[in-house]
């Protein structure tokens, strides 16, 4: 077998395996119950006994109104088992990713566009989940995209399925393919491949 055959069939496997999950998951999402949320609210670092004590007496609480999260920040997402959270940061954005090898590339009159998430398992239950099926992007006139399997030079996607235990993280790009002239305005993740409760909302640029 040739290494573009064997490169074909990598990705038909990973295709089935995404399939799988999603179909799954969306049983398990049917049967669940509230609405669902889109969170922008960046985490912020807990406070320390010493930042608050050197407060001084009667100052005013400060604006709690919050900018949206943006690359860099982390959210923090609840999947549909109360057991089931991680902490998510949209690390970095590579735009115009290149494919990672010859065989490699976008449709005519698409781009690559890869995403560095990191995940940690916040909760007491381990993550595990193929992340790309819990990511999209938003384009300036709301128009969103869903994940390529491709891979680029960006650097190393996540294993499928990513298994985290909890406590800890895992690092990883995530490839979407778009439309050379769109121009991206959001990136969204959520737990249980998309299906959760609850959306991260990150704005780029």
């Amino acid at each position: 077998m040739s290494a573009n055959a064997r490169r074909t069939a990598t990705r038909r496997t990973a295709t089935l395996l995404l399939g799988a999950v999603l179909v799954a998951l969306s049983a398990t999402a049917c049967n669940s119950t509230g609405g669902s949320s889109v969170s922008t609210e960046a985490k912020q670092p807990a406070a320390t006994a010493g930042s608050e004590a050197a407060k001084p007496a009667g100052s005013k609480p400060a604006d709690t109104a919050k900018a949206p999260a943006k690359v860099g920040d982390t959210i923090a997402l609840k999947g549909n088992d109360p057991a089931d959270t991680a902490d998510v940061t949209l690390v970095k954005v590579v735009d115009n990713a290149e494919g990672e090898d010859e065989f490699t590339h976008p449709a005519d009159g698409k781009r690559f566009v890869s995403i560095q998430f990191r995940i940690k398992a916040s909760g007491k239950k381990a993550y595990s989940d193929a992340p790309g099926n819990g990511a999209k992007v938003v384009d300036a006139q709301g128009q969103a995209f869903g994940s390529t399997v491709a891979t680029t030079k960006a650097g190393p996607g996540f294993q499928v399925p990513a298994n985290i235990a909890p406590g800890e993280s895992a690092l990883g790009f995530v490839t979407f393919e778009v439309p050379k002239d769109a121009q991206l305005d959001k990136a969204q993740f959520g737990l249980d491949s998309g299906f959760a409760p609850q959306t991260g909302q990150w704005k780029l640029g």
